[in-house]
């Protein structure tokens, strides 16, 4: 069994789809939008879209409970992008004891996103496991 895939349900996909298409370079419309990274993807679903799937079964959803977590080659480099496009950040780049640098900021529904950039050591063990 593999993962492929986390579906994120929101009444506004079509914001949804400018932030992740400034923060992550993707793109959609009102009622999809897909996130490709590696071998897991994100979709971003319309809670209309899914009721049309299957009816009723938005009944209870609630919206912005994830955290997504990305690798990304410089944490600093990004903050500082993420910044001048005006992204909600709710922690700053810290360093921790093992060595990884992050930061993390919300997407419109509230989402936490973590921008990490693993150490060196770290790093190496992930891409070894691809």
């Amino acid at each position: 069994m593999e993962l492929f895939e986390v579906g994120l349900i929101s009444n506004q996909v079509r914001i949804m789809s400018e932030f992740y298409a400034k923060v992550l370079g993707v793109k959609g419309d009102d009622f999809f939008a897909e996130i490709r990274t590696g071998g897991v993807k994100v979709a971003v679903f319309s809670s209309e879209g899914m009721e049309r799937l299957a009816p009723d079964c938005m009944r209870g959803a609630g919206y912005g409970s994830f955290t997504l977590g990305f690798q990304v080659d410089n944490v600093d480099v990004e903050f500082e992008r993420l910044k001048r496009l005006n992204v909600d950040i709710v922690k700053p780049p810290t360093s921790r004891p093992w060595g990884a640098r992050s930061f993390w900021f919300r997407d419109p529904d509230g989402n936490i996103m973590n921008f990490v950039t693993p150490a060196i050591g770290e790093r190496e063990l992930y891409n070894a496991k691809k």
